[in-house]
């Protein structure tokens, strides 16, 4: 019988079995390999916060108002993401305890308390993206209307979910094979764009404007946010916790191997499923003079005469669907995480889902019902911004624990790691003191 009411060590890998694992390690010359496919879902998890609807709409704002410049910083956030998420990987598998348990072991009551609300306002306003890009979707497909969207989305979280009933494997590969048709969605996409690839691989440079000019420094830091968001690092230590059981030398070193693996793919097809976007949009919409194409609607119906093909709409909007659909799961997981780590209070995923997609609704439903696609849209982008603001107060205790030696051992990070750890704190803190002093009136 299962005693874990919100069903989350499900998927934070198979702990129950692990010990079972690890005494037969040394008898089969198989179960090693038996041992590796064990860590592998993950990063997948993880990897659906990376392509979640946020990161469309700030991809293609940028994308159609500066072309392929914005591809550097593209390419920085998810260099940041990665490492970032190998930190929380790390923490999670040496230690057996997730951030967020950290937290509530090492701070004050009060500072553990101002990282959870902290946290909880970065899921929610993930979850107000999904709902909105889900709704958005939904309308492009079948001509629903946004309103009606937002609602359906909410319901679909509780599908999705459904899967985790039969065990974890049936939710990741649920998850995996849409991650997978969104790459494939893109395949087309720059197939139909023809992009100019010189000028994409020059966007990968840091472009001058970026400090100078208010707007590209608004879609930077949405970018960012859209990449790396707080409580993706909470959610990824949760996950696999659990994964070095016995917390010998050999079993963690197998276990960091596994996921190491694990989270570098499944984040690099996230990288090329985010430049694609951005590729796509410079060289449609940029590249044909309309520059002013800030929210998904009008892009899905701009996109098929631009390119001259009805399948670039019909692959933009399902894409867009099934990256929405992968994110509801995402942002209640995470939020079971730091709920259960922070304040080490367990609800039911159902209980978990229903009160996320409650907070996220009002905001969606009153966007969309007092400003239509454009409100939604800019709705979309801020909530990008939000959790950019949001990362420093998850990345800063996360790097703390990692370079602890005491409690990390000599799996502890360092050196060139480490000053790139701190380096992307401070890179983050930077871009959001330059946004708030340019919202100054």
């Amino acid at each position: 019988m299962n005693t874990d009411p919100s069903g989350f060590s499900q998927l934070s890998g198979c702990a129950s079995d692990a010990p079972l694992h690890a005494k037969t390690l040394s008898k089969s010359p198989h179960a090693s390999c038996r041992r590796w496919w064990t860590f592998v879902g993950a990063g997948s998890l993880i990897a659906v916060g990376y392509m979640d609807p946020g990161n469309w709409a700030t991809a293609l704002a940028g994308g159609a108002r500066y072309g392929y410049e914005l591809l550097f910083v593209v390419l920085s956030a998810s260099l940041m993401g990665m490492l970032l998420q190998w930190v929380a990987s790390r923490v999670g598998v040496v230690t057996g305890r997730d951030l967020a348990q950290l937290c509530r072991d090492r701070f004050s009551r009060r500072t553990t308390l101002g990282l959870w609300v902290a946290c909880e306002i970065a899921i929610i306003a993930c979850d107000v993206a999904e709902v909105v890009g889900s709704a958005v979707a939904l309308q492009m497909l079948f001509g629903i209307s946004l309103t009606a969207g937002v609602l359906c989305s909410a319901v679909a979280t509780f599908v999705m979910l459904a899967l985790q009933s039969r065990g974890r494997r049936p939710l990741q590969c649920a998850i995996t094979a849409l991650i997978l048709f969104v790459g494939v969605c893109f395949v087309v996409e720059l197939a139909l764009a023809h992009p100019v690839w010189g000028a994409a691989l020059r966007g990968f440079a840091p472009p001058r404007a970026l400090l100078r000019d208010a707007g590209m420094l608004w879609l930077a830091a949405g970018i960012l946010g859209a990449t790396v968001m707080p409580h993706n690092l909470y959610l990824h230590s949760a996950l696999v916790k659990d994964h070095a059981p016995n917390r010998d030398d050999v079993t963690i070193g197998r276990a960091l191997k596994g996921v190491n693996i694990d989270t570098f793919a499944s984040l690099g097809l996230a990288f090329v499923v985010n430049a694609s976007l951005l590729v796509v949009a410079a060289a449609v919409f940029h590249a044909n003079g309309h520059f002013d194409v800030d929210d998904l609607g009008d892009a899905h119906r701009l996109i098929a005469p631009l390119v001259g093909s009805h399948w670039a709409g019909i692959a933009f909007a399902t894409a867009l669907l099934a990256c929405g659909l992968n994110a509801t799961v995402t942002g209640t997981l995470a939020g079971q995480a730091v709920m259960e780590g922070f304040l080490n209070l367990r609800i039911a995923q159902w209980a978990r889902a229903l009160m996320t997609r409650s907070l996220a609704i009002g905001p969606a439903l009153l966007a969309v019902g007092f400003y239509g696609q454009h409100g939604s849209n800019a709705l979309l982008v801020s909530t990008q911004v939000v959790l950019s603001l949001q990362l420093p107060l998850a990345i800063i205790p996360l790097v703390r624990f990692a370079s602890d030696g005491n409690l990390m051992g000599r799996w502890r990070v360092s050196r060139a790691p480490l000053v790139a750890a701190w380096a992307c704190a401070g890179v983050i803190l930077g871009l959001n003191a330059a946004l708030l002093w340019q919202a100054l009136p």
